[in-house]
């Protein structure tokens, strides 16, 4: 299945979903630990950067500062689609939430602080329902 280009159909079949659990940003100079799960993984000259349940960060004893909800748009938008990520950003910048975006394959997700998951899904569900 081909994902969507278009931007009004993207933004009104966002269809946000809150993923449970709190996620953490790491980094290390070498390898993502054996046994450890990432949600995302991101190689730099610096080192690995990786997004893991905070429990298996705590396990291993893996330092953090930021601890985020994840949520995954649910729209299959393409690689290539212009504009999606720009008005996310903007709608939660207007209530001063901050986001990481990792694009997978299928959708879009984004990493806000813990405690601001509910304004984030309210700000993605208006922005939404203000393109239907």
């Amino acid at each position: 299945m081909a994902g969507e280009h278009d931007l009004d159909e993207l933004l009104s079949g966002m269809d946000p979903v809150h993923n449970p659990g709190r996620y953490v940003y790491c980094t290390l100079p070498g390898r993502v630990p054996a046994g450890l799960r990432p949600v995302v993984t991101v190689a730099e000259p610096e080192g690995v950067t990786f997004v893991v349940a905070q429990e298996e960060a705590d396990a291993l004893g893996l330092p953090y500062t930021y601890v985020a909800a994840w949520l995954t748009l649910r729209v299959h938008s393409a690689l290539e689609a212009v504009g999606l990520t720009a008005a996310v950003a903007t709608a939660l910048a207007e209530r001063g939430i901050s986001c990481n975006v990792v694009a997978g394959f299928h959708h879009d997700h984004l990493f806000v602080p813990v405690h601001e998951a509910d304004r984030a899904l309210e700000a993605l569900n208006s922005l939404a329902a203000s393109r239907s």
